[in-house]
């Protein structure tokens, strides 16, 4: 179990920031080789074949990754601060209300500035508290804030949803974000 998250975390620095630490080259869309991907893996010292990088994508909580219909190739599904890197996701009508899940010490600037992209392509929301609690959680006692979608999609705010479900969004104003109890 330990190897698979080992796995995970080097995919995602690989696949959404640092494609050069494991020696490998993304296209225009974050698709990368799956040859090269096993290589590199091999090459950490890590399982390098087929069989662990699917049980890998497969079994990732946040389904984070995706693998090509004839498995040639794999992408992070967002997250990405690489420039040159750009992935169509859908356009979407949101549900009502989103969540995002933080931590305390983000938690003035947050309701002061809003939520902003900082070096990633899009805010991620969830659509479900238990998501952004998962999420908040990865750096302490999560803080879940709601966010009001239905009243940002009426001033023209953009919604995207990514392939496995996270809602993407250039930035959410501080007016449209409570804490939520």
């Amino acid at each position: 179990m330990a190897q698979v998250v080992r796995i995970s975390k080097t995919l995602s620095l690989w696949l959404r920031h640092r494609p050069q630490a494991g020696g490998l080259s993304l296209d225009a869309e974050g698709w990368a080789e799956v040859d090269a991907v096993l290589a590199a893996l091999a090459r950490r010292g890590l399982p390098g074949d087929l069989d662990t990088l699917l049980n890998v994508v497969e079994t990732n909580d946040k389904q984070r990754f995706e693998l090509s219909p004839d498995l040639a190739r794999i992408r992070a599904r967002q997250g990405h601060s690489l420039a040159g890197v750009t992935i169509a996701h859908e356009t979407r009508t949101p549900p009502a209300q989103l969540y995002h899940g933080t931590v305390e010490r983000f938690l003035a600037a947050i309701m002061a500035q809003g939520l902003s992209k900082m070096r990633r392509q899009h805010v991620h929301l969830s659509a479900d508290v238990e998501t952004a609690r998962r999420v908040g959680a990865r750096r302490g006692a999560p803080v879940i804030l709601a966010i009001d979608a239905a009243a940002m999609a009426r001033e023209g705010v953009v919604f995207q949803i990514s392939s496995n479900g996270v809602w993407l969004v250039e930035h959410v104003a501080p007016r449209f974000l409570t804490r939520f109890e």
